[in-house]
């Protein structure tokens, strides 16, 4: 198959679309169908295996122009076929879309073939989705999606698990356990100190939960960006999401606020001194990649820059303490929310809406930064008409 150069082949890319529906076309007066069809319609089985309801819609309606009779009760869209002379409908209800026929008995069967007709059209649509989805990033009429919470859920649970292995270190310092056991040599004694153990794992949780930390960051400050900076373009979010976790922290939080400056210094210094090795595959928390051999012994040698012509040195300034390094965790995550962001922190850990880059270029959430309250109240409002679609109660 040729390639489709959309929309300069559009008209081609529907001819074909069509060819391959063969028998699913659009209802007309001719088309038997029962009295109360529309009302009566009953969900195949067949329609189960429907692609997602936007393609089939796409397909369709906005491709092949199939009339769209409007949204009802519980009913997003609903599209009448013609297949072989009789009525069938294509609609997306509140449990999805589906092929909706007038006895299950007896066209159970067409069902299935309009359901492959269909998979095959969307096969062969797929430049013009994808052109589709190319307009839409250009026009901007996007949506972010917020996993905000729960990557912070995941930051607090590996926090949780550090703390308790911290407090069973304290708690058991001076324990010693001392177990004999018989060997061919004779008995040997084994001593363990438990809170050897509980340290080394307080140790790998706390790596876990920085490396948490900064994946939570990274999704969060694009957020933020979007809301606090009015940031209404496509490409220019895409960009962002692409950039490095300094650029996105600096687009977000204004660095010229002093505090903001001391908390970016010290959490790039963490993310370049320690995360990087981990992220990397560090031989050793100090970064002792290899050893260096001398007349007293192997020396490590450190890499604390990774480009540049200083790239190894002999000293070691790249230890950190945990305790430290979390503490400097949790007081930044109080601080932002104390902060001038403390309204679009509410809107993107709270809600867990998406970000709309329409209510971005509109300024609706410049308007809802102006308070607490007037962001609580725009919050309401959009995860009310956010339910009111999920429901479908139009």
């Amino acid at each position: 198959m040729s390639k489709f150069n959309i929309p300069d082949d559009l008209e081609l890319m529907r001819q074909r679309a069509l060819l391959v529906l063969g028998d699913v076309k659009p209802a007309t007066k001719e088309t038997k169908a029962d009295r109360n069809f529309l009302f009566e319609a009953k969900r195949t089985e067949a329609g189960r295996a429907l692609p997602p309801y936007y393609l089939v819609y796409f397909l369709l309606h906005d491709l092949l122009n199939f009339r769209n009779l409007g949204k009802f009760e519980k009913i997003s869209w609903s599209i009448p076929i013609d297949f072989k002379g009789k009525a069938f409908l294509i609609e997306h209800r509140k449990f999805g879309v589906g092929v909706f026929a007038s006895n299950l008995e007896t066209d159970e069967i067409d069902a299935q073939k309009i359901v492959r007709s269909i998979q095959k059209g969307i096969k062969v649509a797929k430049p013009y989705f994808e052109w589709l989805a190319s307009q839409a990033v250009e026009d901007s009429k996007l949506s972010v999606r917020n996993n905000s919470s729960e990557l912070f859920a995941r930051y607090k649970y590996l926090i949780s698990l550090y703390k308790t292995q911290q407090l069973e270190a304290t708690k058991r310092k001076d324990e010693i356990n001392k177990q004999t056991q018989k060997t061919s040599y004779g008995e040997a004694t084994i001593i363990q100190f438990p809170t050897a153990e509980f340290r080394q794992n307080a140790n790998w949780l706390a790596t876990s939960a920085i490396e948490a930390f900064f994946s939570w960051t990274e999704h969060l400050f694009v957020h933020l960006s979007i809301i606090t900076k009015s940031i209404g373009n496509g490409k220019q979010v895409a960009n962002l999401v692409g950039a490095e976790w300094q650029v996105k922290y600096k687009n977000a939080i204004n660095i010229d606020i002093p505090q903001n400056k001391i908390f970016f210094d010290e959490l790039i210094f963490i993310r370049r001194q320690l995360r990087n090795f981990i992220a990397h595959g560090a031989f050793g928390k100090n970064g002792e990649t290899f050893m260096f051999h001398s007349n007293i012994g192997a020396i490590p040698v450190i890499m604390p820059n990774q480009v540049g012509k200083n790239k190894f040195s002999l000293f070691v300034d790249l230890s950190f303490d945990e305790d430290e390094v979390i503490l400097l965790l949790e007081n930044f995550i109080s601080h932002l929310w104390l902060s001038e962001l403390k309204s679009a922190m509410h809107y993107v850990m709270d809600s867990s809406l998406p970000t709309i880059l329409t209510l971005a270029s509109d300024g609706a959430y410049a308007r809802a930064m102006t308070s607490t309250e007037d962001m609580e109240s725009f919050i309401k409002h959009l995860c009310y008409q956010f339910d009111q679609s999920a429901n479908m109660d139009w």
